[in-house]
């Protein structure tokens, strides 16, 4: 019997899930980043602008998808004002909200007069709800006002990400203190700022640590250097909110920077896998194991079979391109598999 990890039936769809525009500090207008996107081959983009959730219903169309969503930062100020660190190196927090329901529209954490990055016009386009006990929110870098806004964002209808700890400075120390993240970068192509986020050993302390997250691809796009840098791929009925949002939650995509994934599923104990043209497919477990197999007399490897074994719990899969670049699934479980 076979149990597909990434669903059977349905369409693959090309999709950045963290993205800045002139309403925060991006170079391009909601509008041309549609534009942009499309011409690259991507169905969906979420609008993640600093510290506004302004919804973009009306770039929706027949082949193009808008999510809403909105991004909030909690840095470490103590430290670079009293400790006199450079910017460059205070550690810093930053999480994407991407609204479930495209029907909302009230920002949660709103804060009327602070947190302005880029575009002071744009706060004026936000509807919040003046009685919320969390208007003119206070921030900061903390485990319990990170962990209160994960939690309540998720229990008003956002799926909530964790964006580039390699940017933010932050370490195991730092980010196992986070819960109620659905997702974390495992990519983030912030260009522009010379740092460009891969982190499998953070997912995997993540994963160990007890979090049982997806990780996502994102080009945390501000200017055209860092647009189609890493995506991710998610599979669904079609390109309709409620699909991939749902999608989305059952954790039905992988993310990539080239390599594509045609099928992934497990029978009999076996996992199986067909991809684009690679160099290697690699299993990663939660132990002292792994498994790989390579090209052979200059031949590409498109397809692979891994037997699996619970007693190396979770397992997740890396397959590298001919060129080096990289496409990552998120982690399963045997629990979830009936291995």
């Amino acid at each position: 019997m076979k149990k597909y990890l990434i669903s059977e039936k349905g369409n693959f769809y090309k999709a950045n899930l963290h993205c800045h525009t002139t309403l925060s500090d991006g170079g391009h207008t909601p509008d041309q980043i549609k534009q942009l996107y499309k011409e690259k081959g991507y169905s969906i983009v979420a609008f993640t602008d600093h510290d506004v959730f302004i919804p973009h219903n009306d770039l929706t169309d027949d082949s193009f998808l808008a999510l809403n969503g909105f991004e909030m930062e909690f840095a470490d100020i103590y430290d670079c004002y009293e400790n006199k660190t450079p910017w460059e190196r205070v550690k810093e927090c930053h999480i994407c909200f991407i609204a479930k329901d495209e029907k909302m529209e009230l920002q949660p954490f709103f804060h009327q007069t602070k947190y302005v990055i880029g575009n002071l016009e744009a706060k004026k386009l936000v509807k919040y709800d003046v009685n919320d006990p969390d208007l003119n929110f206070e921030r900061w870098y903390d485990k319990k006002c990170i962990n209160y806004v994960m939690k309540k964002a998720k229990q008003l209808g956002f799926f909530v990400t964790y964006n580039h700890p390699t940017w933010s400075n932050e370490n195991y120390s730092n980010y196992m203190l986070y819960d109620g993240m659905d997702a974390f970068e495992m990519f983030n192509g912030s260009i522009e700022n010379g740092c460009l986020d891969y982190n499998p050993s953070v997912y995997d302390d993540l994963l160990r640590g007890g979090k049982k997250i997806y990780c996502i691809g994102a080009d945390d796009n501000h200017w055209f250097d860092s647009l189609g840098v890493y995506w991710t791929v998610i599979k669904a009925e079609n390109l309709t909110y409620k699909s991939i949002i749902e999608n989305l939650e059952k954790g039905n995509f992988y993310c990539s920077e080239g390599p594509e994934i045609h099928e992934l599923y497990v029978e009999d104990g076996v996992l199986k896998i067909k991809c684009s043209n690679a160099q290697a497919i690699k299993v990663n477990y939660n132990a002292r194991k792994a498994h790989i197999k390579l090209s052979e007399d200059g031949l590409p490897v498109t397809s692979a079979e891994f037997t699996l074994s619970k007693d190396h719990g979770y397992f997740r899969i890396t397959v590298v391109g001919l060129d080096g670049k990289k496409a990552c699934t998120n982690a399963y479980y045997p629990e979830d598999i009936d291995l």
